[in-house]
């Protein structure tokens, strides 16, 4: 819907009020919705990227306890910051959290910006969140676009197509920025989000309960259920893992570390890539026997530094996926009268694999060694 197709006078005014009393009686009681501390809305931003709002809340409470301002965050470890944030996935978003915070301490004095060039400046921000910051933690009037936005806008003006497609994405940042209430952009932004969260659904929107279905072309067509139009989805990958969790009598592991990606890598069996970049049990690419695969792997270039391993045992089978890969995993339980010495790896009991930075494909891995040894 272009701008010029939506009321410009007294209905335009009857769809922002509407939409604004809506939110005010029945927003959701967020944690970062309870002042506007710019850091704050920005941590929350970036954790709510591809992830369900219940998830990121105890995150979000966790890591802002750990990492409450701009200096906390920038100071710490990278693998504390890791750590607080596994179980999120994807993990450059952490990354990109802190070079960011880093990047405030050199540049704005610990301070977080004000300016649209200067937060847009900064590592891992894009528009959509430049827009979030400065509407929400100071009045400015930016329109937000992302995905929710998008699809209440397209149902409203019955846009049909991939909302995706640049100019088709660029109409709709205009028409978003026609109907933001000037005099209140944050609760404005919030707002269209919160209807396109939990109202303007995309199956079965609930347009009953819609504040603003008077307004919808989409719905008055009875159209609203084919807007926005599904996008081509990347074809899967099956993807066999099998995976070591090579064990001593002291109910020790070892965890390697943090692998580096290869220049140019791009292969859908990339272990650095489904590991995340982080701490994780030996794990490698597999065809039909991932057993006598791993096994061969283990006495190669695991058991020639200390012996042979005692017991290979075979755990539960265990899917996951990362993007547009299917991951069948193989793990075993491979245990040692003594573990061996690897460089850079660590020794520690299994139980704590959670104080060490670790992916979720690990995560379930460790579980599952965990569960059969009860």
């Amino acid at each position: 819907m272009a701008a010029e197709h939506f009321p410009r006078n007294t209905a335009l005014r009857q769809f922002r009020s509407q939409l604004l009393e809506w939110f005010a009686l029945y927003q959701r009681d967020l944690p970062w919705r309870r002042n506007r501390d710019p850091y704050r809305i920005w941590i929350s931003e970036i954790m709510l990227q591809q992830t369900r709002v219940a998830a990121v809340i105890p995150y979000f409470e966790k890591f802002c306890a750990r990492f409450p301002d701009v200096a906390a965050l920038a100071s710490a470890e990278e693998a504390e910051v890791l750590r607080m944030w596994s179980g999120l996935g994807y993990y450059s978003r952490a990354r990109n959290l802190q070079a960011a915070a880093q990047q405030m301490v050199r540049e704005h004095g610990g301070k977080f910006p004000k300016t649209e060039k200067e937060i847009r400046g900064l590592r891992g921000i894009g528009q959509y969140t430049t827009n979030a910051i400065l509407s929400i933690a100071f009045g400015e009037q930016h329109a937000v676009l992302d995905g929710n936005v998008a699809r209440v806008v397209a149902r409203l003006g019955a846009i049909r197509g991939d909302p995706r497609g640049s100019t088709r994405w660029e109409s709709l940042q205009r028409t978003a920025s026609h109907l933001l209430a000037p005099e209140s952009p944050g609760n404005w932004n919030q707002a269209m989000m919160e209807l396109g969260a939990t109202v303007c659904t995309p199956r079965a929107p609930k347009c009953l309960l819609c504040p603003v279905a008077k307004f919808c072309r989409a719905r008055k067509l009875g159209i609203q259920g084919l807007i926005p139009e599904k996008r081509k989805k990347r074809a899967t990958v099956e993807v066999t893992l099998a995976v070591a969790v090579m064990t001593d009598a002291r109910g020790r592991c070892i965890l390697l570390p943090p692998p580096k990606n290869g220049a140019g890598k791009a292969a859908a069996d990339d272990i650095p890539t489904l590991v995340s970049n982080m701490w994780h049990f030996p794990t490698i690419s597999a065809g039909n026997n991932p057993a006598g695969e791993l096994r061969r792997y283990v006495e190669k270039n695991i058991a020639p530094v200390r012996g042979s391993p005692v017991r290979f045992t075979a755990l539960e089978k265990l899917r996951h996926t990362v993007t547009y890969r299917a991951i069948r995993i193989f793990p075993f339980r491979v245990e040692f009268a003594k573990l061996p010495d690897i460089a850079g790896a660590k020794k520690i009991l299994l139980q704590d694999f959670s104080t060490l930075p670790v992916s979720n494909l690990t995560r379930k891995v460790a579980r599952a060694a965990l569960s059969a040894a009860k």
